[in-house]
């Protein structure tokens, strides 16, 4: 078998992302991890999560600790009906759609990674009813409220694709497959097209005329702009079949050469939503003129963890050479930093069309999620989701 050969500037890279995860291995907060290394102090739930795909992979038992940590004290601050908190220490501040399938899905890997195999049960098991319940069809799909996963600046109406993979995820991780295969199911449901629904249909998330799913739907409402982590997770998760995942991986790269032909695009990486929303779209809002421009922040910003997540889900489709020219890519991408003069900056975002860094410094998930985007191409699998895809695809 071929194996991938480090270049000097993928290893710095790596040094320099333990740093990062070292640096903010301690905050403020209760002595929980800080989500960035000067202007978050707090330990944002869905930030940790992801950490842990990184952190997993690291081999650093200090790092894995803290992973255990963070666990622990959300466990702790978990409501009695099992919803997880979106600041780990903060057990009032509730709301967020993705922080309780996230939780789910830390557990699971911190688990495999240490073979304990019944840690955090009871509250794994509260988050699981959890989910059960927000589902308004009182079906499998949950749907959430606007702004309520990690796009604060970007509503995402009813059954949101990011939330639904992180669910199915949860549900493959705790053995729930009879519920996960009807989830399945449903997922693969088409998105509503006519202005009216008929009796009896179920809405999906699958697109009629794209290789891709939606970012949302809801009834007669959805929408067809590509969201890359969503559709990134379906792909490594095994959601979408492996030859759904080729057209989609194609169908990705195709849009970007476009893109950066019209000086939309100036990274070899893909941002995180497009088409961008411009002004006079239908969903383009007053606000997003100031915080959410075309080719900023959620509104197609080039985030590496994000970015991290494609090159696994590379990896998951076999696309090992596309997936290497993007690692690349993205170790030259966590380099620029923003007022600050540091060797590597891995800034939360970068501006599309310049693929200058507009976030903040040394973000504890751009960082871990450069980590397991190497090792899944160093190892070429994708480690704590190589079973869950295989019995997704007895399903397809």
């Amino acid at each position: 078998m071929k194996t991938y050969t480090i270049t000097a500037e993928v290893e710095q890279a790596r040094t320099a992302a333990l740093e990062v995860l070292h640096h903010n291995r301690r905050g403020p907060c209760a002595g929980l991890p800080r989500t960035a290394g000067w202007a978050y102090p707090e330990p944002y739930t869905r930030d940790m999560v992801f950490t842990f795909f990184g952190i997993a992979v690291s081999g650093d038992e200090q790092l894995v600790l803290s992973m255990r940590r963070v666990l622990e004290v959300l466990a702790k601050n978990q409501t009695g009906h099992g919803h997880i908190p979106s600041l780990a220490h903060d057990p009032e501040n509730l709301g967020a759609s993705d922080t309780t399938p996230l939780f789910l899905v830390g557990v699971s890997i911190y688990r495999q990674l240490t073979g304990e195999t019944a840690f955090l049960q009871e509250a794994a098991e509260k988050a699981l009813t959890w989910l059960y319940y927000q589902c308004p069809s009182d079906r499998l799909l949950v749907a959430q409220l606007p702004t309520s996963d990690w796009r604060d600046e970007q509503w995402v109406l009813g059954y949101g694709l990011y939330v639904n993979t992180l669910v199915y995820a949860g549900l493959r991780m705790f053995d729930r497959h009879q519920r996960a295969d009807a989830f399945l199911q449903e997922m693969r449901h088409f998105t509503i097209t006519c202005n009216y629904m008929q009796r009896h249909v179920h809405e999906g998330l699958t697109v009629k005329s794209k290789p891709y799913y939606a970012c949302w739907s809801y009834k007669i409402y959805s929408s067809e702009r590509f969201d890359l982590l969503g559709n990134s997770l379906a792909i490594l998760t095994g959601i979408a079949s492996p030859s759904r995942a080729a057209r989609m991986i194609a169908w990705i790269e195709a849009e970007c050469d476009v893109m950066r032909e019209r000086g939309e695009l100036a990274s070899e990486l893909p941002p995180n939503f497009f088409p961008f929303v411009q002004p006079g779209d239908p969903d383009w809002r007053p606000r997003d003129a100031e915080f959410n421009k075309p080719g900023d922040y959620h509104n197609g910003g080039i985030w590496p963890f994000v970015c991290g997540v494609y090159i696994a889900a590379l990896v998951a489709a076999g696309r090992y050479q596309l997936a290497e020219k993007k690692l690349y890519a993205l170790a030259q991408a966590v380099k620029p930093s923003h007022a600050q003069p540091l060797a590597y900056g891995f800034n939360e975002w970068l501006h599309a069309q310049d693929g200058l860094p507009k976030g903040q410094n040394w973000q504890s998930w751009s960082a871990a999620l450069y980590l397991y985007a190497l090792r899944c191409v160093e190892e070429r699998r994708t480690p704590f989701f190589e079973e869950m895809r295989k019995k997704s695809s007895r399903e397809q």
